[in-house]
């Protein structure tokens, strides 16, 4: 019988021409299976309440159309209630960006960069508070196209950089220790998905670091860890607004940030791994920490992502994020509204029926299974070839870009359904 093999996806996100050894993304979209703008609107109803229900297996079957990603992203990752109306949305929304705005504005009296369209990769500033005041420090910090041209005497061009860095002496340590990291995201921006032409506007580069930045004001315990921009990067391409892109990486980190705090000399990841057999697994460290951005192409992972929040997705993901003194009676009548199982993703059904939501510790995220799944397809290549964890990293980083998103996906499910039977007979004895 003839299948469609579908449309590449690829053409969404396009590649600097001089690029010729980037991946070819695997994704397809096809009709019927990934969820089109068609079926994405006919899934709400003339108010705006969406029956998230309809399009949860439709996304794991076949993914999401590149042109409804952003908007689909939104609900996956917990920004609105698919219950609310397209009226209680626009407030939500336009609350949210006036709240960025005034985020961003108190960043930018700290370190005036902030929102001018620049971004910085060399430091600014000392542990001890003091402004660095070497020549390259900054004219780095006031570069052509933003653009402050430095005088050709040399005593001016300090002076006339100086004034416009506008950095003080400064003594607070929580601003010091943000204004330490600044310049380590601007080192990162500029890695971040160089090979997309979408990054070859500085406008693009800058609002990824603005979001960032602000993220790691407002996040005290955490603040910016490489990997960050890895995760940003989708929602400054899937979402025009930048205040909406800040809001769905927010919204990510609430379910990532676990991975990136350090207590006793150790990552929060690392409590993870112990999960895949007690061994030593900190060669998986990356998978979970920027969620498989290097096993996968752009493209695919874009994919993979979706596919896990629409199998792990729980229709009361909004209010859990929102903070209680937010919460109104109107809320609370929503929250109590019953759901039909079909709201909820197979992976979190698969826990609710196995009881794994009501046990002391909280399940586990389909991340870790991911990760098992990953290592058991190459378990025969490990076998014969590694001598060592040097050799494990190495075969482990020859599949970068190569995997199969849908693939890994159902051997994840797989993976989950044995461990949650395990789990159940080690209850019963």
């Amino acid at each position: 019988m003839w299948r469609d093999p579908g449309a590449p996806a690829d053409s969404f996100y396009e590649t600097r021409p001089e690029c010729t050894d980037v991946p070819k993304s695997r994704f397809r979209i096809k009709a019927g299976k990934t969820l089109s703008a068609r079926k994405w609107h006919a899934a709400f109803s003339p108010e705006g309440n969406l029956d998230i229900g309809k399009t949860l297996s439709r996304i794991h079957r076949g993914g999401i159309h590149p042109s409804i990603r952003g908007e689909v992203w939104e609900f996956l990752l917990g920004c609105y209630d698919p219950k609310s109306t397209f009226e209680e949305r626009d407030e939500i929304r336009q609350r949210r960006r006036l709240q960025y705005a005034a985020w961003k504005e108190e960043c930018r009296e700290l370190f005036p960069l902030v929102g001018s369209g620049r971004f910085i990769t060399a430091p600014v500033i000392t542990e001890n508070g003091q402004p660095i005041q070497d020549p390259l420090v900054l004219l780095e910090n006031n570069p052509d196209g933003g653009a402050i041209a430095p005088p050709q005497d040399s005593t001016n061009a300090l002076l006339s950089a100086a004034a416009a860095n506008n950095v003080e002496m400064v003594t607070d340590k929580a601003v010091i220790q943000w204004m330490l990291t600044l310049h380590q995201i601007g080192l990162d921006v500029i890695r971040t998905d160089r090979t997309l032409v979408f990054y070859e506007k500085k406008e693009n580069l800058s609002k990824l670091w603005d979001i960032l930045a602000v993220y790691a004001r407002l996040d005290v315990d955490v603040g910016y860890c490489q990997g960050m921009s890895d995760l940003c990067s989708p929602m400054i391409i899937l979402l025009n607004d930048e205040a909406d892109a800040f809001w769905c990486f927010e919204r990510l980190m609430r379910r990532l940030r676990g991975n990136f705090r350090c207590t006793d000399g150790s990552v929060g990841v690392e409590a993870q791994l112990k999960h895949l057999g007690g061994g030593d697994y900190l060669f998986a460290f990356r998978m979970l920490m920027v969620l498989f951005r290097r096993e996968f192409s752009f493209c695919d992972s874009l994919y993979l992502w979706e596919m896990m929040w629409a199998l792990e997705y729980d229709p009361d993901l909004f209010w859990m994020y929102e903070d209680a003194d937010e919460t109104s009676e109107k809320s609370e009548e929503s929250k109590g509204r019953l759901k039909s199982i079909r709201h909820y993703g197979k992976f979190e059904r698969e826990n609710m029926k196995n009881g794994a939501k009501n046990s002391e510790t909280p399940p586990l995220p389909i991340s870790i299974f991911l990760v098992a799944s990953v290592l058991k397809e190459k378990s025969a290549t490990l076998l014969q070839q590694a001598r060592g964890l040097d050799d494990v990293v190495k075969i482990l980083n020859d599949v970068n870009g190569n995997l199969d998103a849908k693939k890994a996906c159902i051997a994840a499910l797989k993976l989950h359904k044995k461990y949650l039977k395990k789990l159940q007979a080690t209850k019963k004895a």
